[in-house]
């Protein structure tokens, strides 16, 4: 691994340390080479909570070797998954197929503002790849189904909502939000209060979110309550929205496209 980093307060160093030592196994025990590690949970979104976990996640890859097999190697590392620690990864191969499709998870791992490791180069040109091939109706069929899973999961009964499940559908929510606002482009920000911000949303909202988002910062149970009748107003406005303009109809990325994932793929195999 190279020297990127970027962690910011709050990163307790044992829970780092530990994260540090199972990326580098990977090397030892994988024979793969982590080309990025990011922090992309509740804390890389901007709403973490005092005793939130800490989720890594990392892209990889093999030697060349390894992909020219009859067999093709796993293409997913995971750890054991602990009260604290989530760690767990795709193989270059994967996170450049899903990115095709226009999975927004691979967008931001990219774009996430907490790096453990990794290559600069490598994600400022998968960055780059991310900005040319990634679709945005693609990408927001994906905020759109993830966003009406949560909706139905956490909010079937409006009146005894867990607080802090509303922002698992308020972000795609905004998400979906931006891309409208924002024609033509696919990579919105990861960050959730850079979200808000630039989603263009009434003073009654922002006031709303900014009040939770403060609560679940200092709060390690915001408990039960109803519904603000605002965001759940806003949510399904969204959702709505968003299946109006962004149609479900099957998307495949143009060849020029594909080819430009190969060559990244390929410039990036250890020989």
């Amino acid at each position: 691994m190279s020297g990127l980093r970027a962690l910011g307060p709050g990163f307790e160093p044992p829970i780092v340390a530990a994260i540090d030592a199972r990326l580098q196994s990977i090397a030892e025990q994988e024979t793969a080479r982590v080309l990025l590690a990011v922090e992309s949970g509740s804390r890389a979104w901007g709403f973490p909570s005092p005793d939130s976990d800490y989720d890594c996640r990392f892209i990889y890859a093999r030697r060349r070797d390894a992909y020219l097999g009859l067999y093709s190697p796993r293409e997913v590392i995971e750890f054991p998954i602990d009260a604290n620690l989530d760690v767990n990864g795709w193989d270059l191969a994967k996170a450049l197929r899903l990115l095709l499709k226009g999975n927004a998870v691979v967008i931001e791992w990219l774009t996430s503002p907490y790096v453990y490791a990794g290559s600069d180069t490598f994600r400022q040109q998968a960055l780059a790849l991310a900005r040319q091939v990634a679709h945005p109706r693609a990408v927001a069929r994906h905020y759109l189904h993830l966003g009406e899973r949560q909706r139905r999961t956490y909010f079937a009964d409006t009146h005894a909502v867990e607080i802090k499940k509303l922002f698992y559908a308020l972000r795609p929510a905004l998400a979906l939000r931006w891309l409208r606002t924002h024609p033509g482009e696919a990579v919105a920000p990861m960050h959730f209060p850079t979200l808000v911000t630039q989603s263009e949303l009434p003073a009654d909202i922002t006031r709303i979110v900014e009040d939770l988002l403060a609560r679940k910062a200092v709060t390690r149970e915001l408990g039960t309550g109803e519904l603000p009748r605002p965001i759940g107003s806003l949510i399904d406005a969204e959702f709505t929205t968003a299946r109006e303009i962004w149609p479900s109809s099957p998307w495949r990325p143009e060849v020029a496209m594909v080819a430009a994932a190969d060559e990244l793929f390929r410039s990036w195999l250890a020989v």
